[in-house]
């Protein structure tokens, strides 16, 4: 089959011909027919985090296909059926975050083009209990960047407990903040959408984001202040200054919800206006398997709206310098 592959964090990816994998006794086979292309592919690919893949490997982590082969034992999926390829490719099911409803925290998990082959191919095998049924509501094109785009701003927007006429502004208008946005939304929020990119704020105001602030040309925190502050900041921009940003852009009682992960990434927090003005710092991680079904019921209902461009596999090192140079409109898969 054909992969993308890691060789070196300091290569281009290769696509070479590799063999198709066999599902372990707890495991299926998935023919990929859709696969998008996440920042965190481009983290992993450069071994830009402080955990680090262990090349030769296939990134990848929102795969959308049907199941092939099923391993010895899987009862609990079919042949023929479509499923999702998420972050999230197994957890212990044990511990206690798992126990609590936080599988997403669990200590043992393993990561699908990460710590295990992703996505970034013809096939890829995943545990069945993680491979996570798409409707027949949900194309396979839209499905992928759902899986991980989509999970990880709803449950950003889910963490932060958004309530109706609150305002939420988003840092970074592109895979993931074109959804952040649109779930925001559905909570019955305002919303303020931040970028660099006049074209990203131009997708933003399409899909209903009510002020847009050019980050490039005007502070974005005097700006979203002059709008009396935000109730909720959701920081998805790759860059450590946003989140500085983010965080001063909030009113009183608001809470900053961080999600993207830069390189190097620091903040620093003012521990005197976090006090005094009851400031709360969220991590959000990806979404569970639950999260990510509501995702795809939103979509399927017509909730939501997925922006991408589709390219080829062999285009994967000119996509991921799109991405870099914030060419992208929002989301790139890669079509099989």
């Amino acid at each position: 089959m054909r992969a993308a592959v890691v060789t070196d964090f300091t290569a281009p990816l290769e696509i070479q011909e590799i063999p198709v994998p066999e599902p372990g006794p707890d495991e299926v086979l998935v023919r990929i027919e859709a696969s998008g292309l996440c920042h965190t592919d481009i983290h992993a690919a450069h071994g830009d985090w402080p955990v680090k893949p262990t090349p030769p490997f296939v990134p990848g982590h929102e795969g959308v296909g049907r199941i092939e082969k099923l391993g010895s034992g899987v009862t609990s999926r079919s042949v023929g059926e479509r499923v999702a390829i998420a972050w999230l490719g197994s957890a212990c099911g044990e511990c206690r975050y798992c126990v609590a409803g936080w599988e997403t925290l669990c200590e043992q998990q393993q990561n699908s083009g990460y710590s295990v082959n992703g996505a970034f191919a013809e096939y890829a095998v995943v545990r069945a209990d993680f491979a996570v049924p798409v409707p027949d509501g949900v194309s396979s094109a839209d499905a992928a960047p759902l899986s991980c785009a989509g999970v990880t701003t709803y449950k950003a927007i889910k963490v932060a407990r958004v309530s109706p006429a609150e305002t939420v502004v988003v840092f970074g208008i592109g895979g993931l903040g074109h959804l952040a946005l649109q779930y925001a939304r559905i909570a019955g929020a305002f919303v303020i959408a931040v970028d660099v990119e006049d074209h990203k704020l131009e997708l933003a105001t399409r899909l209903g984001a009510d002020h847009v602030v050019n980050a490039a040309r005007e502070d974005p925190v005097e700006a979203i202040q002059r709008l009396g502050g935000a109730d909720v900041a959701v920081a998805l921009a790759a860059s450590s200054a946003s989140f500085d940003q983010a965080f001063h852009s909030l009113r009183r009682g608001g809470r900053l919800v961080c999600v993207a992960l830069p390189a190097e990434g620091r903040i620093q927090l003012p521990i005197f206006d976090t006090v005094l003005k009851g400031i709360s710092v969220i991590g959000s991680i990806v979404g569970t398997r639950n999260d990510l079904a509501d995702v795809f019921a939103l979509h399927a209902a017509g909730r939501t709206e997925v922006v991408a461009v589709e390219r080829k596999l062999e285009e994967v090192n000119e996509s991921f310098a799109d991405v870099l140079a914030g060419r992208v409109p929002a989301r790139i898969v890669f079509g099989f």
